[in-house]
Order: structure tokens, then C-alpha cells, then sequence
């Protein structure tokens, strides 16, 4: 029976930029932050990192620099995946070496491997380092998306531990979840299905809300693995409009320009990601303001 990686909410954190490089000093305040807040784990060079903008001595780096940070008290997972099945075998060592505790490997964007592929793909990776795995399904972001029968051919590798759900097909996910082990653990992907992805079994939440709101997801979570689903459903509606302007533009241009606005010195976004516009800048700034965060 394969242990979960870990159990509530995950932050994908944003990377702080400079001049010439990752503000690592920064990184360190946000890393603090969110332990202080009760995360129960660091996901780093994501998505929401701007990974896709960095270079592999950068993430390297980074990731170095995140798990010495955190020294053990939770899990730090890496961002290790490519469209390249070979640059991600690469990645996913390199993170290995670098002290992650596990990584998190986006299906291969614009190829649009078939399923055949994807299996291939991920089980090459996985037979390259030993550290648990988390897929991760985003299809609006990627063009391709893993079918259920897929992830039950995958479910009985030893280090694939499970599956970050950004797909918002509730239906698949169900069908996942009848499919595949119990050991096979899925992971919300998206901040505002977090109770719905719960409830039918999963183990918590990679979240960009996080950044933000730290204490208020890890809350979210632990009132889903007690089974208070009445209040968890409470709190989830509560944060649905602080979500959707998480999202108001592609993700992190939002939450990165909040935390700006609230102070944090994270640097400007990496081209081709841009400001926000007018309108939902105001939006962000809107959001903030209602959820009692002075700007």
C-alpha cells in the first residue's frame, strides 16, 4: 500500500524574480509564510513558478534552495515535466539530486501523444529516479489529457503515487477512482473543485489560492479529510469569488500581480506572460479588498 506524497493543501508557489535570476531572499519570506499557515506541502517550478520561463540551472537551483529551506518539516515537490520524454528524465533526476521529496510531471504539452504515449512516457520517467510521482492532467493548457484506463495502467507502478486533477471532468474522475487502487491518490488541480475531488476520495489540493490564502486552504482541506462536508461546502463557496480572480487572466499573472499589490516583492512576470489589464486589475484589487486583505 503506497503512502500518500501528502494529505490537505499544497501550494503551487509563484517564483520571485530579479535582474539576474530567482530572488531567492524572497522565496525564502514566501516559503516562511507559507509554513507559518499551516501548508502541507511545497510544489516548486510548476505552472505557477513561470518553470516554463526558466532554465534548467534556475530550477535546479530553486529547488536546491526549497528543500534546504524547508529541511523535512513537509514535503517539496518538484515541477519535472516536458514535452521531451528525454529533457523530463533529465528533469526529474536533477530535481532527484537536488533533495525533492517528490515531483509532479505535467502531461507533454503540444505533441498530443496518444494514450499509448503518455504510458510510454510516464513510465520511462518513472523507471529513472525512485522519488514518488504525481501526474498532472491539465488539458486546457497542454491539448492532451489522460484517460482513467490510462491511470489504472499506471497505478501499479511503484512510484507513481497518484494524480493532480485539473481537468474538471468530474465524470473522469469518478471513473478514476473506480478504476484504480485505493493507493492511487488524486489531488484537485483546481482551487474551486477542491471539496467536489474530495469527496469522492481525494486527498487534497495543489492550489494557487494558496499563495494568498494559505491558512484558509489548509483549513478547506482539513475539513474535508474529517468529513465535514456541510462546512467545507461553506468555506468553498465563501472563496469561489477570491478563486475565479485568481483566474480572472492565465495563471500566474493574477496571483502574482496580488501578491505585488500586498507587498511582496515577487518581481515582474516573465515574458510571454504580461500585466494584467485595467479591468482585472481591478478585479484582483477588488478581491483582495473583500477578503480583507489590505493592499
Amino acid at each position: 500500500m503506497k503512502k500518500p506524497l501528502f494529505t490537505g493543501s499544497a501550494v503551487a508557489i509563484v517564483t520571485p524574480f530579479k535582474d539576474h535570476g530567482v530572488d531567492l531572499d524572497t522565496l525564502g519570506d514566501l516559503l516562511d509564510f507559507q509554513l507559518e499557515n499551516g501548508t502541507d506541502a511545497i510544489v516548486v517550478c510548476g505552472t505557477t513558478g513561470e518553470a516554463s520561463t526558466m532554465t534548467y540551472q534556475e530550477r535546479a537551483e530553486t529547488i536546491a534552495f526549497c528543500a534546504r529551506h524547508v529541511g523535512g518539516r513537509v514535503p517539496v515537490i518538484a515541477g519535472s515535466g516536458s514535452n521531451s520524454t528525454e529533457n523530463a528524465v533529465t528533469l526529474s533526476q536533477e530535481a532527484e539530486r537536488r533533495g525533492a521529496d517528490g515531483l509532479l510531471v505535467v502531461t507533454p504539452y503540444y505533441n498530443k501523444a496518444s494514450q499509448a504515449g503518455l504510458l510510454r512516457h510516464y513510465q520511462t520517467i518513472a523507471a529513472s529516479v525512485s522519488l514518488p510521482i504525481i501526474l498532472y492532467n491539465v488539458p486546457s493548457r497542454t491539448g492532451v489529457s489522460i484517460a482513467p484506463e490510462t491511470y489504472a495502467a499506471l497505478a501499479g507502478t511503484p512510484n507513481i503515487a497518484g494524480v493532480k486533477e485539473a481537468s474538471g471532468n468530474l465524470g473522469n474522475i469518478q471513473r478514476t477512482r473506480s478504476l484504480c487502487p485505493e493507493d492511487f491518490c488524486i489531488w484537485s488541480g483546481n482551487d474551486d473543485e477542491t471539496v467536489p475531488i474530495c469527496a469522492l476520495g481525494g486527498k487534497g489540493v495543489i492550489s494557487v489560492a494558496a499563495n494568498i490564502l494559505p491558512a484558509e486552504m489548509h483549513r478547506l482541506t482539513q475539513l474535508c479529510q474529517k468529513n465535514d462536508f456541510a462546512a467545507a461546502g461553506k468555506l468553498q463557496v465563501h472563496l469561489k469569488e477570491f478563486c475565479d480572480a485568481m483566474f480572472c487572466e492565465v495563471n500566474p499573472i493574477p496571483v502574482k500581480t496580488a501578491l505585488s499589490l500586498l507587498g511582496w516583492k515577487v518581481g515582474e512576470l516573465r515574458s510571454p506572460m504580461c500585466p494584467p489589464s485595467p479591468e482585472n486589475l481591478a478585479r484582483i484589487q477588488s478581491a483582495l479588498a473583500k477578503y480583507g486583505l489590505a493592499a
